[in-house]
């Protein structure tokens, strides 16, 4: 068994450090790439609004930030900004830009802006394109909230059509245009790897797995059913994403970092092969993400 490849998850740390020391977090990847690890992840928001916190805000900080349970105020840096500085300073480790909010960018922009980067990094860029949860997001900037999934279906195919060729035309729902050329383009002719993720395994989101899709990446652990269905239409061709599982032994501690990596055997028998870790639920001490991290590399091979 190869040993489980490990990410890093840079977004919501703000138990570690201020949500204005950017350079803390790229020195925390190249840290990451010099213990062993696979990636780097990024998510975003662009603004929030009253509903971020509408279930409630989150009982321990460290704990993911997940739909409607996170104070407005919580700082959400341009990820793309933030990788491309990771990129300059480190030349092996995936660069995950997690949670894209496609539907709030225009396509030619969005690829102009994640081409850029998968160059700039040769290759190491994936992309996790996704329509989000937040209506008040959406309506700040005057985007359907009704219709995002359709509007990032669009994107998606003007994204692969830009990868491939130029001039491009497109004629659709939400975009439309003549044309184009597009040039530089990704590293690859096909454009960056891509990650797709969600609740659950729902048909448009297997659909774009299997057109568009090279990694899975669910919010917990998909059902029995659902990765029978993934294998059935892609076969074992796609990546695997889980995570380490932490348990707060209260509202102010940090989570115990064996015990969290102990959900990784199972994972493994399942088919996964990459794992999120976020530091601040592990370690309260922002000089310390390097030593945790070799100690995380250290438990995921002896795991092999």
């Amino acid at each position: 068994m190869a040993a489980p490849r490990m990410l890093l998850i840079l977004s919501e740390n703000w138990t570690l450090t201020s949500g204005r020391d950017l350079p803390t977090l790229v020195r925390w990847a190249r840290e990451a790439e010099d213990a062993g690890f696979d990636a780097v992840m990024i998510s975003e928001h662009v603004v929030l609004g009253p509903d971020a916190a509408g279930r409630g805000v989150m009982s321990n900080p460290r704990e993911y930030a997940l739909p409607g349970n996170q104070d407005p105020l919580t700082p959400w840096p341009h990820s793309l900004s933030l990788l491309s500085s990771i990129a300059a300073v480190t030349s092996r480790i995936r660069l995950v830009a997690g949670a894209i909010l496609a539907p709030l960018r225009h396509p030619l922009l969005l690829a102009r802006e994640l081409g850029t980067l998968d160059l700039l990094s040769e290759g190491r860029l994936v992309v996790q394109p996704t329509v989000g949860w937040s209506r008040d997001e959406y309506d700040a900037l005057g985007v359907p909230f009704g219709r995002r999934g359709r509007i990032l279906d669009e994107q998606l195919e003007i994204l692969d059509l830009l990868w491939r060729a130029s001039p491009v035309s497109y004629a659709g729902e939400f975009f439309s245009f003549e044309d184009v050329y597009f040039e530089p383009k990704a590293y690859r002719p096909d454009g960056p790897r891509m990650w797709f993720g969600g609740r659950d395994l729902h048909d448009r989101l297997l659909a774009r797995l299997v057109r568009y899709g090279h990694g899975f990446h669910p919010l917990g652990v998909p059902s029995t059913e659902d990765l029978a269905r993934l294998r059935a239409a892609c076969g074992d061709d796609v990546e695997l994403v889980g995570g380490t599982r932490a348990v707060f032994p209260d509202e102010r501690s940090c989570a115990d970092l064996g015990r969290a990596m102990a959900a990784l055997p199972e994972q493994l028998k399942l088919g996964f092969t990459t794992f999120c870790v976020k530091p601040s639920q592990f370690t309260d001490d922002p000089a310390g993400v390097g030593r945790l991290c070799r100690e995380v590399v250290r438990r995921a091979e002896a795991m092999a």
